[in-house]
């Protein structure tokens, strides 16, 4: 299932220039091992892909998108980062990209932006940096989607409760779109286990895992449960309600 004529957005300014763009969509990803059988960039491709099919549905409620090239750099967490290519930027960082977006943004009329989130770990940061904007900047309008979230019981999709990443969900995801770059023959298990600090593994408090402490193979999840079938359902359900975002961040 694709609504795209090509396999991510590649437009040209002989195709744009003459057209209302009611928004803008920044895709934010990752660089970093996704088990042993997803490509590093599986965060960039994924959320890029969301965009841009979300993007093509939003056309056909009246609302004109366009999908920005993925941020392929995110935050990591320790005993992953430590990991060869698995790229970490701070918050600094993050926050100059995104001002500079909307600076750019701004200057060409275009003051909606919605932040397709890719990568778990540039969730706090991201929404965080969207409420200081929206001081900074209050006639631009910032939404942040997180569509792995969308669904808080994805039973009906998947058959293992444990997935957060590199797991049945992504696999299956990138089997259905970019199967070429899907190593089943390599997945390991995504076993994973509690970090072993009792009140932070009962959820009375937070820290960041440690992926060489928690994690077999850098996965959380179970991929070898995954299918092009099963990515293909997920898809169907999560594009037109993020097409409806599109649209409703528009219509502000």
């Amino acid at each position: 299932m694709s609504y795209l004529k090509h396999d991510v957005t590649c437009a040209c300014w002989g195709e744009v220039k003459n057209e209302k763009w009611d928004l803008a969509v920044l895709p934010w990803g990752a660089t970093e091992p996704h088990g042993y059988h997803l490509p590093y960039c599986t965060d960039n491709l994924l959320a890029e892909r969301v965009a841009a099919e979300a993007a093509v549905l939003a056309k056909q409620l009246g609302t004109n998108a366009m999908v920005l090239p993925a941020v392929p750099f995110g935050q990591q967490n320790p005993g992953q980062v430590e990991l060869p290519f698995c790229i970490n930027v701070t918050v600094k960082t993050m926050r100059e990209i995104l001002k500079d977006v909307v600076g750019s943004l701004s200057a060409q009329g275009i003051n909606k932006l919605v932040i397709l989130v890719g990568h778990g770990g540039n969730s706090y940061s991201l929404r965080a940096l969207v409420r200081e904007f929206s001081v900074k900047f209050p006639s631009f309008r910032i939404a942040v989607c997180e569509y792995f979230k969308i669904f808080k019981d994805k039973s009906q999709f998947f058959s293992q409760p444990v997935d957060d990443h590199a797991g049945e969900e992504e696999t299956s995801m990138m089997l259905h779109w970019y199967p070429n770059l899907v190593r089943m023959d390599l997945a390991g298990t995504g076993e994973s286990h509690p970090c072993g600090i009792p009140s932070i593994d009962n959820g009375t408090g937070w820290m960041p895992r440690n992926w060489a402490v928690t994690t077999a193979d850098t996965g959380v999840g179970y991929p070898r449960e995954a299918s092009a079938e099963k990515g293909a359902r997920y898809i169907e359900a999560i594009l037109p309600l993020i097409a409806r975002l599109f649209a409703d961040i528009a219509g502000l």
